[in-house]
């Protein structure tokens, strides 16, 4: 059974960081995509970054600030979000498809975290 748990979700001020983790269960990572979405209130989810086999991908309102990496032992990708926004406030969630990257057509999904940026 495919399981991902966010974390590493909170409050921060403008300017600050946060690095949110997604651990997944499973499956292994080989022949699959993470990426990380969010939600805005009153938006729709939009998707923010993507890992496989060690290509990377982000959404442009997040280049330069957020980074995505993976750690194979653990089964965990990490979302690091540097110079926070207050637009980057939003449910962040983790989901997996197989093998490549895309923002469309994932199978499964977190519970979602909260992250909060203040002005």
């Amino acid at each position: 059974e495919v399981q991902l748990v966010e974390s590493g979700g909170g409050l921060v001020q403008a300017g600050g960081s946060l690095r949110l983790s997604c651990a997944a269960s499973g499956f292994t990572f080989d022949d699959y995509a993470i990426g990380w979405f969010r939600q805005a209130p009153g938006k729709e989810r939009e998707g923010v970054s993507c890992i496989s086999s060690g290509d990377t991908y982000y959404t442009d309102s997040v280049k330069g600030r957020f980074t995505i990496s993976s750690d194979n032992a653990k089964n965990t990708v990490y979302l690091q979000m540097n110079s926070l926004k207050p637009e980057d406030t939003a449910v962040y969630y983790c989901a997996v498809r197989r093998f490549v990257c895309s923002w469309y057509r994932y199978d499964y999904w977190g519970q979602g975290t909260q992250v909060t940026v203040s002005s």
